[in-house]
C-alpha cells in the first residue's frame, strides 16, 4: 500500500511501508480528518506516536509543523522504517524513536501536547495507555489524546486513573469512519461542555 503525506513540507511524498508485514495503516480520509481536526493545535507542538508503525501520523505532524515527534514501537521493522523514512525527509533532528513495549516506554520527562494512541485492533490496548499516560504525568493541561480504534471497543465518556494526581480526561469528541473510530479526550475541567460527540460515516 502507497501511503503519502497529505500536506504541509513535504505533500505528496511516499512513506517507506514495512515490507512483508501486516502493518495497519491509517486511511488516508481518516488521517485528513484526524489532521484537519487538529489544525490548529500542530504547530509548534510536542507530538506523541504511540503504536507508532511506519511512522505516518508522526512523520505528518512534523510535515505540517510539529516542534518535535516521539515515536514508540516495538517492532523491530517497524522501528527501521520509522529511521528511513525520517532520514528521506531530513526530519531526524526533530524526532526521537524509542523501541519498547508502549506500556513501558514512556518517557516521562516530557509534556505532549498531542498524543496519538493507534494499537493494533481487538488488543484492547487503548485503556491500559491512558492509564499510562495519566500514572507517568506525560500531558500537556491543555492537550489532546487520539484514540483510533474498532467500532466495537467502547471506550468511556471518562477516564480516572486512582494512581494519578490528575482530574481524569473527558471524551468531548468522536467520529466514526466505516469500522474505524477515533475519539478525542482532553483533561477533564468542570467548566467543559462536551462538543461532537457524533461524528459522520
Amino acid at each position: 500500500m502507497s501511503i503519502r503525506i497529505i500536506a504541509g513540507e513535504i505533500k505528496g511524498r511516499k512513506i517507506k511501508s514495512v515490507k512483508g508485514r501486516t502493518v495497519r495503516p491509517l486511511l488516508a480520509r481518516v488521517k485528513k480528518s484526524l489532521f484537519d481536526i487538529i489544525s490548529r493545535k500542530i504547530k509548534d507542538a510536542l507530538f506523541l506516536d504511540l503504536y507508532a508503525g511506519t511512522g505516518s501520523v508522526g512523520i505528518e505532524a512534523l510535515s505540517r509543523g510539529a516542534k518535535e515527534v516521539v515515536f514508540i514501537d516495538n517492532d523491530s521493522q517497524a522501528v527501521e522504517i520509522i529511521e528511513e523514512n525520517l532520514k528521506q525527509f531530513g526530519f531526524e533532528g526533530r524526532a526521537e524513536i524509542i523501541r519498547k513495549d508502549v506500556l513501558r516506554g514512556l518517557p516521562v520527562e516530557k509534556k505532549f501536547d498531542l498524543i496519538f494512541i493507534g494499537p493494533p485492533y481487538k488488543l484492547e490496548l487503548i485503556l491500559p495507555t491512558l492509564k499510562v499516560i495519566s500514572e507517568k504525568n506525560s500531558f500537556a493541561p491543555d492537550g489532546w489524546i487520539i484514540c483510533q480504534h474498532h467500532f466495537k471497543e467502547k471506550l468511556p465518556e471518562e477516564y480516572f486513573s486512582p494512581a494519578s494526581s490528575s482530574g481524569g480526561y473527558e471524551l468531548f469528541r468522536r467520529e466514526k469512519y466505516g469500522d474505524t473510530i477515533l475519539s478525542f479526550y482532553r483533561m477533564k475541567r468542570i467548566d467543559n461542555e462536551k462538543i461532537g460527540l457524533t461524528g459522520s460515516d
